[in-house]
């Protein structure tokens, strides 16, 4: 079996009663709370591949996204950071690793710990 060093996540805030700036200003503050532990390889806002016409910057982002980067064995305490922290925000997590990927919603704390089981049994950590 090939063995990769990092697990992407792709975190998406999709809660449909907040406007799509109030879910960006929730990936944006989970950035820079990710940033800030040191386990984390990176993490970044996810650019836009069709931004809309008139943008005048260059390229735009897709709003309520990131993507984190971890070493594999530092996943499973990145995703019980993420269980603290987003326990009750419904968010979509887009996984890969080990060469495999993997898409779970959770709408609530007791999904989002299911989700999160089902992301380290998929991805063996």
């Amino acid at each position: 079996m090939t063995s990769y060093s990092h697990v992407k996540l792709t975190i998406g805030f999709v809660d449909p009663d907040l406007t799509p700036e109030e879910r960006d200003e929730q990936a944006q503050r989970l950035i820079f709370e990710l940033q800030e532990i040191d386990d984390v390889v990176s993490v970044k806002r996810l650019l836009d591949p069709n931004p809309p016409k008139g943008n005048k910057s260059l390229g735009g982002f897709l709003e309520g996204l990131l993507l984190a980067e971890v070493n594999v064995s530092n996943a499973k305490k990145l995703l019980g950071f993420l269980g603290n922290r987003l326990g009750g925000k419904p968010i979509e997590l887009h996984v890969e690793a080990n060469g495999k990927k993997l898409k779970v919603k959770a709408y609530g704390k007791e999904e989002l710990e299911a989700a999160i089981k089902a992301v380290q049994d998929f991805a063996s950590i």
